[in-house]
């Protein structure tokens, strides 16, 4: 059996048969960082929202955890405390054995040549889950649309797709470093067959698309059989 289940943020735990990974773990209460600088609604303090599960809750089980990028929201100070330091951690500039990395771009072309904001951007990674008997479940992670999206599509013809939706914002720039609602409404004429899960929402403070609007995208487009959009603590049978 397949199951994701929500936390918060990009923050989930994706179970496999009998493997359970912490993806992207955000972990810090409510309140505790103040808001990224120089970005949309900076003034705001993260998260936003407290874990919807005790600390204990949230690791039991885990068998590895897998980091897409060391930005703050996706690993943090908390997680580095609490996560056990048996696990296996799996991240993108390391030889990946068991996981399949796809490539992205955290913001645009514009946004790379700028010489003080391209080193913030940083790099970015999707990760593709496989197992037999199972759904293909593609983790899109932190980007916006790319070739790089496209190879995975075609090459590994997921199942299960897992996308940031936030559209998170750098102010000074029109565009946003992750996915947003076209992107959700793209990416269902892309593989409508597939389960889309919108998750990056309502956690911190530069995203600008909240799971209000995507669900209002989604009704407004009749696409709601197609996508899910868990709140933090739900499980999504896959």
């Amino acid at each position: 059996m397949t199951q994701y289940t929500h936390i918060r943020n990009a923050t989930g735990k994706l179970t496999i048969k009998n493997t359970t990974f912490l993806i992207d773990p955000f972990l810090a209460p409510k309140d505790t960082y103040p808001g990224f600088e120089g970005t949309f609604n900076y003034q705001q303090r993260m998260p936003m929202v407290d874990l919807p599960v005790s600390m204990d809750n949230l690791l039991s089980n885990v068998t590895a955890v897998v980091v897409t990028h060391t930005h703050l929201d996706h690993w943090d100070d908390m997680a580095i405390k609490s996560i056990p330091k048996s696990l296996p951690i799996f991240v993108q500039n390391t030889a990946d054995k068991e996981l399949r990395k796809t490539g992205g771009s955290h913001g645009t072309v514009e946004m790379y040549a700028n010489p003080v904001l391209a080193p913030l951007a940083g790099d970015a990674m999707g990760v593709i889950f496989e197992a037999e008997g199972e759904p293909t479940v593609y983790l899109v992670g932190d980007t916006v649309w790319t070739s790089d999206v496209e190879k995975a599509l075609l090459r590994f013809d997921p199942n299960v797709i897992i996308m940031n939706t936030g559209y998170a914002q750098i102010l000074g720039f029109e565009d946003s470093i992750i996915m947003g609602t076209k992107d959700i409404g793209r990416m269902v004429v892309r593989k409508p067959e597939a389960k889309i899960i919108a998750v990056h929402m309502d956690t911190v403070n530069h995203t600008a698309t909240s799971r209000k609007d995507v669900h209002k995208f989604i009704k407004g487009t009749h696409i709601e059989s197609h996508v899910a959009v868990p709140e933090d603590g739900e499980t999504i049978i896959l």
